[in-house]
């Protein structure tokens, strides 16, 4: 690497490379679990919206982030993923990435109303709203939500 590119790496700025995607190693102890509905919603927003979060690496082809986005990949037949290769991270650093990775935004929350009102104007706007990861059922709750809260557009 030239002490530019180090440097680059040190700021985080990481650079994003396509990779076949049957160059990709699972992390064989990764924790986290994605359903076939899942992988198949994620399928379905890649389609509608490209790829927009790279799988991330640990330079060696081993998948740090993005273990359900590659299933969806491999089920769309797509032969190239858009990649960021993490090299700088420790083995226990790469290990607990993986983990905050996933664990951090389940800490987030929704303002009900404003989903609701949001997935009331996708849904009249013909948006099919399982593509964002909502099944039929929370759909329901959610525009039945919408019905009770008055939210401004």
């Amino acid at each position: 690497m030239s002490d530019m590119e180090t440097e680059s790496v040190r700021k985080g700025a990481h650079v994003m490379t396509m990779r076949p995607t049957d160059s990709l190693v699972a992390y064989a102890r990764n924790p986290r679990t994605h359903t076939d509905a899942q992988i198949t919603a994620i399928a379905r927003s890649i389609e509608r919206f490209g790829f927009t979060n790279p799988i991330l690496l640990d330079g060696n082809s081993g998948i740090i982030a993005g273990h359900g986005r590659l299933r969806a990949a491999l089920q769309l037949a797509l032969p190239d993923v858009p990649c960021i290769d993490l090299e700088g991270l420790s083995e226990p650093e790469r290990r607990a990435y993986i983990i905050a990775d996933n664990q951090l935004p389940q800490l987030a929350g929704w303002d009900e109303a404003m989903l609701a009102a949001e997935l009331t104007d996708l849904t009249e706007l013909g948006l099919d709203g399982r593509m964002l990861g909502f099944t039929d059922e929370d759909m329901l709750r959610a525009l039945d939500r919408a019905v009770r809260h008055s939210v401004p557009k």
